[in-house]
Order: C-alpha cells, then sequence, then structure tokens
C-alpha cells in the first residue's frame, strides 16, 4: 500500500498540516523508500503538479531495451476529502506516461494523465481496488486486485503510437472460491465466460461451464481512455 507515502509527500510538498502526524512517525517500507528514489531519477519525466506513483520497466517494442511506464498522481490540495469515517484522504487521480528506451534516452509516446482514480476512492465495506501494472513478453498489463471479491486485468501492446487495448480478464469471487470468469480477446473479437456450476455449494470443488461468443469493439487505445473503472465489458 502506497497511501501513506503519498500523505508524507504531499504533507511535505503542499503544507497539508490537517493529516494525521502519525504518518510522517511511521518508518518507510523498502518500497517506498525505493519510490522516492524513482521519483527523484525521473522528475524531468512528470509533469508539474504530478508526483510519481509507480515506475516500471520492460521491452514494449521488441528491441530489447528496457522502455518505461510511470504512473503519476496529481497533487491538487483542494482533492483531500473528508471519506465516510470522517478522515482526510487524498482524491487526486492517476495517470500513465509511457517513454521508448531511443538509444540509452527516453522518448515519450503517450500520456494520459487522468484515466486511473486516486487508490483512496471509497471500496465500499472493503478497501479499494489495488493497481499492479507490470511489464512482461512485450505486454504492458494493468491489474487490478480486490482481495476476496476477486481480480481483473486490461492488457495492452503496442500499435503504432500508441497501446491498443487487446485483452481483457475477470474473475468474481466470494472468498477463495470464482463465482465465474470472463475472458475477452479483442484482436480476434472472442469472448470466453466460465461460470462456476458449484457456485452455491462451497462444499463441491470448483467446476466451470465454459461458452464462447462473438463480440463486436472497435479498437482501444491507451492514450484515449477518460476512465479505467467504467471499461467494463460484459
Amino acid at each position: 500500500m502506497k497511501t501513506h507515502l503519498f500523505n508524507v509527500m504531499l504533507i511535505a510538498a503542499l503544507g497539508l498540516s490537517t493529516a494525521p502526524n502519525l504518518y510522517a512517525q511511521e518508518p518507510l517500507t523498502e518500497e517506498q523508500i525505493q519510490l522516492q528514489k524513482d521519483h527523484i531519477k525521473y522528475k524531468a519525466l512528470i509533469p508539474a503538479k504530478y508526483t510519481l506513483f509507480e515506475a516500471v520497466q520492460g521491452d514494449l517494442n521488441k528491441d530489447g531495451k528496457a522502455d518505461l511506464v510511470l504512473i503519476v498522481k496529481a497533487t491538487d490540495p483542494k482533492m483531500w476529502v473528508l471519506d465516510h469515517d470522517q478522515q482526510k484522504v487524498d482524491r487526486n487521480r492517476r495517470g500513465v506516461l509511457v517513454f521508448l528506451n531511443q538509444k540509452g534516452k527516453y522518448q515519450k509516446l503517450l500520456q494520459n494523465l487522468s484515466c486511473f482514480s486516486s487508490e483512496n476512492e471509497e471500496g465500499g465495506v472493503y478497501f479499494p481496488p489495488e493497481l499492479f501494472p507490470t511489464i512482461e513478453k512485450n505486454i504492458l498489463k494493468f491489474n487490478y486486485g480486490h482481495g476476496r471479491y476477486g481480480n481483473w486485468s486490461y492488457t495492452f501492446r503496442l500499435e503504432g503510437q500508441d497501446l491498443r487495448l487487446i485483452g481483457y480478464d475477470l474473475s468474481s469471487n466470494s472468498g477463495p472460491y470464482s463465482d465465474y470468469q470472463k475472458s475477452i480477446n479483442f484482436l480476434t473479437q472472442k469472448k470466453l465466460y466460465r461460470d462456476n456450476i458449484n457456485k452455491e455449494d462451497r462444499d463441491k470443488p470448483e467446476v466451470f461451464k465454459e461458452t464462447w461468443s462473438k463480440i463486436n469493439i472497435s479498437p482501444i487505445y491507451l492514450s484515449k481512455i477518460k476512465d479505467f473503472d467504467q471499461l467494463y465489458f460484459e
């Protein structure tokens, strides 16, 4: 969880003295220390009035060089609001910047500075979903984990001067059990729905009934997505 680190960074940067002082007293984790180092390392690439939320490296264009994806977060002090527990939280939205490694220098491919909600959004009876970006096998994936409620992910591949959405996967869970799963391939325009026929009886093992169907969805590109929270596929 990066929430405490951003409280520390934003309190220092914006003078938000109303935030709880206990955050500044907590020792930073190795992950938080690395994030601070990355923020300094990539400071020149981060737009004004934004701070670094996470940095991910990996080859996106199959040239064997490590490209760079930065998840950034706005720092508008007006977006610190009271939550349902009357605690002050940072509701600034997050965005993404993608850079390709060109002869050892990062050249910006795209940016979308507000496509992700804050990590401090209301989570109802549970904490809000956590975002985990990864780059593997020339693929950028945004993974969301929602604890016992399941997980979902969006898979992107480089296409021209943008990243195209090529896959969507979801598992809707009840605790350790999966009630149903979805997998969409936007290149083949096919969807797989897997329904756990034993979801009403937890004493039985998971058994999935698979149903394939065709879809008809126009290409979706990372630079054009307004809100990932609205990017849900039936």
